[in-house]
């Protein structure tokens, strides 16, 4: 089987808190988020100014007296204390720590920990303003409102597609790959396989060379597109910004001239996600997260799946384009596989792009932009404006001079979702690829047009996805922490009950969830309302990862919002048990 690539023609500041008592009274701090330390600023004539020991007493017995296990940590450099509370407490919790020390004469001051960011601010990329896709409210994946939290330091990207052809902003961030041509002629570098992934051309000199209904074309340069909106170097005075801009792209080569067989696609996958192929040296850098713009008709075959399954068993999320035939992407491969995000296409009115395809098995969409409308002529460009700008070369056959080109396609719609998976994966290291992808469809919201035929999820959403994951989940003074233990092969509930809140849940109730379990594949976790009604959040999926620790949103609108609502948590195995350490809801 052949496939073909799939796509048409800071200055950072941080704010420092001073210890200060005149200028910040102790009463003013309120904990607004879960608190872990608290600084204490005592009085120069208290014994705990100078003694660490008389520090650590005072520390432990405030926190008795509040029902926590506070104790000193360490002095700053300014003289206060850093106490310890433990753990990670619920604002509520933390501040009755506070009031104990607030109530002590000889404590000047004592304020939460809190934490503070760089801040980001517009790259100055000089072809930023014209990346819509980024940043515009209508149908712009919303990630300049990530990069407060994460650029995707550490982790690498492989694109497997037609290689890289050398371009200056995107060099910064290229590591090794390989070339998995194995026939020298498609290649087009004299031989078969071997270490270097540079792009020689995939252009077609004739009609029908590359078969009946082919096209002469020139070269796409297709690799070296998508890894540029993946990441691209970012606010260095040129071009355009990458979306995760501080991973690192692995060019791993499989597309030259015809396309790419399946068993050079299926040995890249397993390369580039450490797996081991005979004859090529192991991947010194393997990728966390892997972007395939590519596929042809057909369902997913043995081959692919089982390579992607290992890439994925080995902590790889597999992102793949969902494929330009306006059709059921379920006729096509490896959009059909399981285990990989299928990504479908959006224009900039927030639509499904004309040409992408659809179905119930698409997972998400992202822009992908379009270099036409659908009533124009096929092959014109009436349109480049609304398509996605991204790096490129100007030759027509082999490389030329590097350039800045406009392309569509699910092949473009797909980088934007590896970009936010290496966001996600850099932001939260320990997050599988399920977690991924349950994340990023999550925090998805509605296009503002429309999609015949099913977009999944909706439009990725970057900035909420990786608040997501970074942020333990909020409270609102509407919390169980008391533990329930998750017997083998049975069912605990944990309630919650609710008074004070007019009206209606909302659209987007926000159910955080901390459960310990050793294999979360066993469980199957609801949400209950007051009046009876069940909303699934998790149904025995992430296989043997250990514990869910993660924010779930549910349009509760038809719901009133007081009584008492439970956390359901079933367990249907035997071998592995657990408790909900605690959960939370966010009207």
């Amino acid at each position: 089987m052949s496939v073909t690539l799939l796509a048409g023609s800071a200055t950072a500041s941080v704010a420092l808190a001073t210890e200060n008592p005149a200028a910040a009274p102790a009463a003013t701090v309120v904990p607004t988020a879960p608190v872990e330390n608290l600084i204490v600023g005592y009085k120069s004539s208290a014994t705990e100014a100078s003694s660490n020991t008389a520090a650590a007493d005072d520390a432990a017995a405030k926190g008795k007296k509040a029902g926590k296990k506070a104790k000193f940590d360490r002095r700053l450099g300014t003289g206060a204390a850093l106490v310890n509370l433990g753990g990670t407490v619920a604002p509520a919790a933390a501040a009755d720590v506070i009031a104990q020390f607030r109530a002590d004469p000889d404590v000047a001051y004592v304020e939460p920990d809190t934490r503070a960011y760089a801040m980001a601010v517009t790259p100055n990329d000089t072809e930023y303003a014209k990346q819509w896709d980024l940043f515009e409210s209508t149908a712009g994946m919303n990630v300049p409102g990530a990069w407060d939290k994460t650029t995707g330091s550490g982790v690498t990207v492989a694109v497997i597609d037609t290689g890289y052809v050398a371009h200056s902003d995107v060099a910064p961030n290229i590591v090794s790959g390989y070339d998995f041509i194995s026939t020298a002629s498609e290649a087009r570098d004299g031989n078969g396989r071997d270490g270097n992934p540079a792009d020689e051309g995939d252009w077609n000199a004739t009609d029908g060379e590359c078969g009946t209904g082919s096209k002469a074309s020139n070269s796409s340069w297709h690799g070296t597109h998508v890894a540029g909106t993946i990441a691209a170097a970012t606010n260095n005075s040129k071009g355009v910004a990458g979306i995760a801009y501080g991973a690192k792209i692995q060019p791993v080569r499989v597309l030259g001239k015809c396309g790419g067989a399946t068993s050079d696609i299926v040995d890249a996958i397993t390369w580039a996600s450490g797996g081991s192929v005979a004859g090529v040296p192991a991947n010194a850098t393997p990728a966390k997260v892997i972007n395939m713009s590519l596929g042809g008709p057909g369902a997913c075959g043995t081959s692919y799946q089982n390579a992607i399954n290992a890439a994925v068993a080995r902590g790889t999320t597999v992102v793949v384009a969902a494929g330009n035939s306006n059709a059921n992407a379920s006729g096509y491969s490896p959009a059909s596989c399981n285990n990989v995000i299928n990504v479908a296409s959006t224009n900039r009115a927030g639509e499904r792009s004309y040409y992408s395809n659809f179905g119930s098995i698409i997972d998400i969409a992202a822009p992908g932009g379009e270099t036409r409308r659908a009533t124009d002529t096929p092959g014109t460009v009436t349109t480049p404006e609304n398509a996605i700008l991204s790096t490129l070369n100007a030759g027509t056959t082999t490389p030329g001079a590097e350039i800045y080109k406009p392309y569509q396609g699910t092949s473009m719609a797909a980088p934007h979702i590896a970009g936010l998976a290496a966001l996600l994966k850099s932001a939260n290291t320990s997050l599988t690829p399920a977690q991924i992808e349950s994340a990023i469809k999550t925090n998805a919201r509605p296009l503002a047009g429309t999609c015949t035929g099913g977009c999944g999820a909706g439009l990725a959403d970057a900035a909420a996805t990786v608040a997501a994951v970074t942020s333990t989940p909020p409270t609102s003074g509407r919390e169980n922490t008391t533990d329930y233990a998750i017997a083998d092969n049975a069912t605990v509930e944990s309630p919650i009950t609710v008074t004070g809140v007019t009206g209606n849940a909302p659209a987007a109730l926000k159910v955080g969830v901390n459960i310990v379990h050793s294999y979360i594949g066993d469980l199957k976790v609801d949400l209950v309302a007051p009046d009876g009604s069940v909303y699934n959040l998790h149904n025995r999926s992430g296989g043997s990862t250990a514990n869910i620790n993660q924010v779930y949103t549910v349009n509760a609108s038809s719901e009133v919002a007081n009584g008492t609502w439970k956390l359901r948590v079933n367990d249907n195995a035997g071998g592995d048990t657990g408790k909900i350490d605690s959960w939370n809801l966010t009207f």
